[in-house]
């Protein structure tokens, strides 16, 4: 009984090294670090203070290289980069929009999941979504307070 013991506790201990092996959450997240002028840095380094600890039930991720610019949540499920340009689909005519919580987006639909970019604020705020947001709005909810309360609106379209 002795050795069945032993195999079992040393078999248990293949299995927690193995799955501590496999953690992802010692790794950050690699994510371009966008390059917004000063103005725009100012607003970004005060939303990322304001950000949520967890979005749709995903917990902070550290990203590489870690910035103000940038934060995740999950295993990349959910990355905002704050201060991009504006994208060139947002002059078009065709371009979709969404709200959340008073928060306009322009969405474009992508193959791996959608991306969301802010309109009408004084910083431009993108959030990448997995494909298991494609019809969920629960992150741009979650997200859309700490935007209104730091990157103010503009009517000015550049």
């Amino acid at each position: 009984m002795t050795s069945a013991r032993s195999a079992l506790l040393s078999a248990s201990a293949v299995v927690l090294l193995a799955v501590a092996g496999c953690s992802t959450s010692d790794t950050a997240l690699p994510v371009p670090v966008p390059s917004p002028p000063p103005e725009e840095a100012v607003l970004c380094a005060a939303l990322h203070d304001e950000l949520p600890k967890t979005v749709a039930g995903h917990d902070r991720t550290d990203l590489d290289p870690a910035s103000e610019l940038t934060a995740g949540w999950g295993d990349a499920a959910i990355v905002l980069r704050c201060g991009v340009p504006r994208p060139a689909k947002m002059s078009s005519a065709q371009a979709l929009g969404v709200e959340a919580n008073g928060v306009n987006w322009m969405l474009e639909q992508r193959t791996d999941g959608p991306r969301f970019t802010t309109t009408y604020r004084e910083a431009y705020v993108e959030v990448t979504l997995d494909e298991r947001y494609a019809h969920d709005s629960t992150p741009l909810a979650d997200l859309a307070d700490a935007v209104a309360r730091t990157v103010p609106a503009t009517l000015e379209i550049p």
